[in-house]
Order: C-alpha cells, then structure tokens, then sequence
C-alpha cells in the first residue's frame, strides 16, 4: 500500500512565524518581527526584537539543524576563537508548519566577502586557528548520525554533475582533480569535528576581520578535509599558503599527511562546488559567482 505523500508545508512569511514565536513564546509577543533578506537557501530567517533571531527550516533536509545546534553549540562556544550562534529556544510545528525551529541570539555582522579579505593572511590564520579549536574539542562519542560520508561517496555521480556544467568548466580538469583527491590517502586520525559547510557565505565580518562563524546544520565527525572549502571561497593564493601552513602546523602534520589533506580538501572544494553550482546557479547569481570562484581557486591550487 502506498503511502500518501506529506502535506506541503505552508508559506514561511511574517505572518506564520509570527503566529509560531506568540503561540509557543508569548513572552516575545510584543517584540517586532522582520524578515532578514536574502534570506538563506535552507532557512527563512525573522529578527525578532534587537536581540533574537528566529530561523525556519525551509525543507526536511535542514530540520536537523535545529537539534544539532541547540545540543552542541553551547558546548563548544566556549572553546572557540570566534563566535558561533546561541541558541536560547527550540519551537515545535505548529499551524501547518511540520518542523522544529529555533530562537537564538542575534549575531551582529556582514557576510564575508572576497574583495576585503582575499588577501589577508592574518584572517586566513584566524580561520585555520578555529578549525583547529573546533577540531581538539571533538569528544569522544558522538551519535552515529554525525559521522560524516566518505569523499567518494559524495562523488558517486560525478560524471552526470560534469555533464551538467560543461561549457563553463573544462570537463578534464575537473576529472584529473577528482581522481588526485581519491587516490591521496585517507584520514588516519581519529575523527574530528567539522562545521561541513565552512564558506563565506557562514562567516560574518565587523570592522573588517572575521568575527563569527554560523550555520552548523552539517556539524559532524571525521575527515577535517571538508572544511579546507573555506581556502578556495575566500582566500587568495597567497592567504590560502598562510592558511594551510597554520592548519597543518595547529594538526601536528607535515610532509605527506599536509599533501593529503590538501588534496582531499581541494576535492571537497571541487564536488560541493559543483554540485552547488548545477543545483542553484541558475537561480541565484550569488551562488553562481561563489561557486565558480570556488572551483577555478582549487583548480588552479
């Protein structure tokens, strides 16, 4: 027997997560309520008041955010160099809405960008400081669920990704790059956290310098390789040498170990760029002009 598909969830607007946050909060009822725009591609985010910030789930892939974020975040924020969100609430579904969402400090700051901080080699140390802070604090059990799929996997369709961006990529390139990222060894460590979807459009900026890193909904356990993302989104060459002279100095490796997970980050960079670019580009230009600066800095790293 065939199971009927899910009712579709209401419009995410104003007037539904104001109805949630009074129904479920009604302490914050006489706080103002206003959309942040662009909101992101997995979240409709309200700034609630001048404090708090209140975050939906655009779809069941994201739902999860909201339980990692609010069991996890507290620990590790003392531990880190930069801020990272705080969570305050958790609201359940409601008024057709089928999903968990959440309440959190509001985090002041402007999305990093490229043409101020390409070239900073201080903020591209910052950056592998923190992997290396979020990675030590990895405990020592963590749920099943968080352990993150191996490299290969997440390439398991290359070719039809490569078919679908040919033209603006060169087909060969992009296949020589892959095939160095899986044959560099593996990750012979104990596994670690990593933030998973660590790229400029998750750091935000005051006065210049990098001063939070958000969205933890990919948190998970193992290769820190995923993370190396942020070098190709953000950093010139230049910044991007400083940046893995300090991450590989902070992890203790050198020689092989440095070779191999540089080439398995620029395969990171390679595959969630192209699979970014061929979801979302044509909709968003800001996805677009990201992700084709995150494939051509890997393939020319």
């Amino acid at each position: 027997m065939t199971r009927p598909a899910p009712p579709e969830p209401p419009p995410i607007d104003t007037e539904l997560v104001r109805r949630l946050v009074d129904d479920r909060f009604p302490e914050w009822s006489g706080l103002p309520l206003r959309p942040v725009r662009p909101g992101g591609l997995d979240h409709v985010i309200h700034r609630l008041g001048d404090d708090l910030s209140v975050r939906l789930p655009r779809h069941a892939e994201a739902a999860g955010q909201v339980e990692r974020e609010s069991r996890w975040l507290p620990r590790l924020a003392p531990c880190l160099p930069l801020a990272v969100p705080e969570p305050v609430a958790v609201g359940e579904p409601g008024f057709g809405y089928p999903w968990r969402w959440s309440v959190s400090r509001w985090l002041p700051g402007d999305t990093a960008a490229v043409e101020t901080l390409a070239d900073s080699a201080a903020q591209a140390r910052g950056l592998a400081r923190f992997l290396v802070a979020l990675q030590r604090n990895t405990p020592p059990r963590v749920p099943e669920r968080l352990v993150g799929e191996p490299l290969a996997l997440r390439g398991s369709d290359l070719e039809a990704v490569v078919s679908r961006v040919t033209g603006v990529f060169d087909p060969r390139a992009l296949t020589s790059l892959w095939e160095e990222a899986l044959d560099a060894p593996a990750w012979n460590r104990p596994p670690v956290w990593f933030h998973g979807d660590f790229h400029t459009g998750n750091l935000l900026t005051r006065g210049g310098e990098v001063s939070a890193v958000i969205d933890f909904g990919t948190l998970g356990v193992g290769d820190p390789a995923r993370d190396l993302t942020i070098a190709f989104t953000l950093m010139s060459p230049a910044a991007r040498a400083e940046f893995r002279a300090e991450l590989g100095a902070g992890l203790g490796l050198g020689g092989a170990q440095d070779d191999a997970l540089w080439a398995r980050g620029r395969g990171w960079a390679l595959i969630t760029g192209l699979r970014a670019y061929a979801a979302h580009a044509e909709a968003h230009p800001a996805v677009a002009a990201q992700t084709i600066r995150q494939i051509e800095q890997a393939l020319l790293d």
